[in-house]
């Protein structure tokens, strides 16, 4: 186990980070180029473990959702060029991480996750990016209707 850092976040007020856990987007996420350490954090109190947050080291105030695209849209392989993944290191499926994130509006009718701009991190290295795929999808994909027909994996005990 290696060392600590503590973070006191907006969402989840003061939490342990293992050193171990910490992500690096070295471009930073669309929006907010200086950003670059970030961890992820469960909900501890809900039983659903399939939102997560991805939370920014360098801005505690800010943490957005983020889902595995594949729990929604089981086929979800977008295409990516081989120079925007370089700067990840070597990756394989079995080190490839994918998140999409999600934007929750008041009304959770207009759930959406972007599909557009996906975060690939390689979970030997710890190395991630946001990277703009080549793929004609959606950055305001709706889920509304998919969560409310049971028809992906992730929300399911909301319904």
């Amino acid at each position: 186990m290696g060392m600590f850092m503590k973070v006191n976040t907006r969402l989840f007020g003061e939490i342990d980070v293992q050193e171990d856990k910490i992500i690096n987007i070295d471009k930073g996420i669309i929006g907010f180029p200086d950003m670059k350490l970030f961890t992820l954090v469960f909900d501890s109190e809900k039983d659903d473990k399939n939102i997560m947050w991805f939370q920014s080291l360098d801005e505690p105030a800010f943490a957005m959702p983020v889902v595995v695209p594949n729990d929604i849209i089981e086929d979800y392989n977008p295409t990516i060029e081989d120079e925007l993944l370089q700067p990840l290191g070597e990756l394989t499926p079995e080190n490839t991480y994918v998140l999409v994130t999600v934007k929750v509006p008041r009304n959770i009718e207009e759930m959406t996750i972007n599909l557009k701009a996906p975060i690939i991190i390689n979970t030997d290295t710890l190395i991630g990016g946001q990277i703009i795929v080549e793929d004609d999808v959606e950055v305001r994909f709706p889920v509304y209707d998919l969560l409310k027909k049971g028809e992906c994996k992730i929300f399911g005990r909301f319904w």
